[in-house]
C-alpha cells in the first residue's frame, strides 16, 4: 500500500471516529494555519533541519546536534488536543 493510500485509509477512519462538529472546529482550525502563512515558513522536504535543543524527559537540555552525531534522529510533532 503506498503511503497516498495509507493516508486516505486514514482519513476515512477519522471521517468515521471524530464527531462532526469536532470536525468541523478541526478543520477551522486546519484552515486558519494555512491562511496565517504557516506554510511558508516551514522547512521544505529535502532541506536540512535547523539545530534545536528541547528539554528532555528529565528536564535536561537535549539538542540535535548531540543527537545526529549518534546517528539519524527522527522527528514526530502531534498536535495537542482540539
Amino acid at each position: 500500500m503506498s503511503l497516498s493510500e495509507k493516508l486516505a485509509a486514514t482519513r476515512a477512519a477519522s471521517e468515521k471516529r471524530i464527531p462532526p462538529d469536532r470536525a468541523a472546529i478541526m478543520e477551522r482550525a486546519t484552515e486558519d494555519l494555512r491562511r496565517s502563512g504557516i506554510l511558508d515558513r516551514i522547512v521544505k522536504v529535502g532541506a536540512a533541519m535547523p539545530a534545536f535543543e528541547l528539554p528532555g524527559y528529565d528536564g535536561r537540555r537535549v539538542s540535535s546536534d548531540e543527537l545526529l552525531a549518534g546517528g539519524p534522529m527522527v522527528l514526530s510533532f502531534f498536535r495537542g488536543s482540539w
